[in-house]
């Protein structure tokens, strides 16, 4: 399963370098042997990676901090060579600005705690928790689906405690993420936004409307509502997803998945942090 999972970023990663192959002959600026020089760190990362546990040795489990959050880094530098890929694209150079004088985002400040407002996001869990995960997914987003068992788990044994809170971030490269997104509101319609959300993630390889149809069957929906819906509300669920996107501008989301747990960003991405996350939250408010 991890290998796919390599094998998958590895195809994007290959996408981006072809696409900037094609920009190389436009635009011979500094930024494009950055990209260059990041894309060939990128695929030395991921061919370790895939060694080891090709070898047996080192695979990540649910539990191993450091290799989750080697492959939320992996995933986010792809976001950031694709972005830079279009900014060639569009303009050939940094618009107004030198390329060479360029540097990367500043560093994350963990301690920062950001307003982030349920508005239209259904909520999984007691409403009234005092601990709120918020997750900014995209649904082909291989990592999205491989941390959220951890977040099921942490739901189960903080029943009163915690709740959980989608907001969508889907990545330009993704083209069913958008759709994705739009079927679980649809599937809110009927009272199964989180039923429709396990399974879009599950199936994240194979998403598209045909599959949307057969998830909603599959979940006892009315398939013929559904597909009203999806169809005719798209004005609805459109303005939600761009609301989210706006957000994750705000709260500074650079890939994901990200997560914050009360408005403060996370690199919790197994139980054993998440609960040692949330256990320190519901001490301070005894």
């Amino acid at each position: 399963m991890q290998k796919k999972i390599f094998t998958l970023v590895l195809v994007v990663i290959i996408g981006v370098l072809a696409g900037v192959a094609v920009v190389k002959e436009q635009a011979r600026e500094p930024l494009l042997r950055e990209i260059l020089q990041r894309q060939q760190k990128v695929l030395q990362a991921q061919t370790r990676m895939e060694n080891k546990i090709e070898s047996g040795a080192g695979v990540v489990g649910t539990g191993d901090s450091r290799d989750t959050q080697r492959l939320q880094k992996l995933e986010n530098r792809i976001i950031v060579l694709e972005t830079q890929l279009k900014t060639l694209q569009e303009g050939g150079k940094l618009a107004g600005g030198n390329a060479g004088a360029r540097q990367g985002p500043p560093p994350e400040d963990l301690t920062k705690v950001y307003d982030i407002p349920l508005a239209h996001s259904p909520v999984k869990g007691n409403k009234d928790a005092s601990v709120t995960i918020v997750e900014f997914v995209d649904f082909q987003c291989p990592f999205c689906a491989r941390f959220q068992p951890p977040i099921l788990e942490a739901l189960k044994a903080y029943p009163k405690d915690v709740n959980y809170v989608l907001k969508n971030f889907p990545l330009s490269f993704h083209q069913e993420a958008k759709s994705a997104a739009k079927a679980a509101f649809a599937a809110s319609e009927q009272g199964k936004y989180w039923e429709m959300v396990d399974v879009l993630l599950e199936n994240g390889r194979s998403l598209g409307e045909t599959k949307y149809e057969e998830f909603a069957k599959d979940l006892g929906l009315d398939v013929e509502k559904f597909k009203d819906d999806y169809a005719k509300k798209d004005a609805k669920w459109e303005k939600y997803i761009q609301a989210d996107l706006s957000l994750a501008q705000k709260v500074n989301v650079r890939g994901t998945p990200t997560f914050y747990i009360n408005g403060r960003k996370t690199r919790a991405r197994d139980f054993n942090s998440l609960k040692k996350e949330i256990d320190q939250i519901l001490s301070e408010k005894k």
